[in-house]
């Protein structure tokens, strides 16, 4: 059991959420806002990602970014910043006689402009999706080369990649890049539960996937929907971290919309009324050796 657990919220992510929930922060300001307020109820780490402003939909527009991060870095609250770099994966296969080709709602990015922001902004922490997954309708694609040649630009950048596992043969390959040495120190892993087609957000899954990793990781894991709450308990009692927000759950409870700082404060009551702690910013850069913001180890 892990009596001193790091918090993650994923603030807003990237899918059709704000007209199911309006809490969910669209402009670069409502994103910041989300996160500090996050801080405010006890998040140790904020995830980032950042949509179009006018849309409400993707983006990967350095300049979100940007001001997403000076907004909560010039704020009162500290928070641990992790950026996304598993943008621009999306995959919808369209076949138009007998040619194929990406279809409407793809969209792709080389590592290269994944990188973009983390190599422009330097965060604490940006994700590394650690393979392809058939997710939902579409396919999330990153094809090994891919990874690697993306490993190695974070690694340059002196950024904790936070190793983003969907199932069993992504923690393989993300072993591998630890064998090839493009992943420095102890590993960072994310175990993502409960996306359709990935692996389950259940007890066994969990563990299954825990007892996969290098000796010397450091891990979380979260649940989607509904399991979001049942796996900060269930990732608490294996030894790891957890990780909230609206990216992964739009409701405090049954039919009652959430915003994140709700989510985070009922993740710190689940943590604290199972006998542990949520740790602060400082000490998350402390355990994880992290760089302080934007600079030094």
């Amino acid at each position: 059991m892990n009596h001193n657990v790091i918090l993650t919220c994923a603030v807003t992510g990237a899918g059709d959420t704000p007209q199911r929930n309006p809490a969910v922060p669209v402009t670069p300001e409502e994103i910041a806002r989300a996160a500090i307020d996050a801080a405010k109820a006890g998040a140790s780490i904020a995830h980032i990602h950042v949509r179009d402003p006018v849309t409400g939909g993707i983006s990967h527009d350095s300049d979100h970014f940007r001001e997403v991060v000076e907004r909560v870095r010039s704020a009162d609250t500290d928070i641990v910043l992790n950026l996304t770099a598993g943008g621009g994966g999306d995959l919808f296969p369209e076949i138009d006689n007998g040619v194929l080709h990406a279809g409407a709602g793809s969209d792709l990015q080389t590592p290269a402009e994944r990188h973009a922001p983390v190599g422009e902004l330097l965060p604490e922490i940006c994700t590394l999706d650690c393979g392809s997954l058939n997710f939902g309708d579409m396919v999330y694609l990153n094809s090994a080369d891919w990874l690697r040649e993306h490993a190695a630009l974070v690694r340059a950048a002196g950024v904790k990649p936070e190793l983003e596992c969907f199932d069993t043969g992504h923690i393989r390959f993300a072993k591998q890049l630890i064998d090839e040495g493009l992943i420095d120190g102890d590993p960072l892993f994310q175990l993502c539960l409960g996306i359709p087609w990935g692996a389950e957000a259940q007890t066994q899954t969990m563990l299954t996937m825990r007892d996969l990793l290098p000796e010397n990781a450091r891990w979380a894991a979260f649940g989607i929907g509904r399991m979001q709450m049942p796996m900060v308990a269930q990732a608490m009692l294996l030894g790891g971290h957890v990780r909230v927000g609206l990216e992964d759950n739009l409701y405090l409870s049954k039919g009652v919309k959430a915003d994140n700082a709700g989510l985070v404060d009922k993740a710190v009551g689940i943590v604290e009324s199972l006998g542990g702690r949520v740790m602060s910013p400082v000490e998350t850069r402390q355990h994880l050796g992290l760089r302080m913001p934007g600079g030094e180890a």
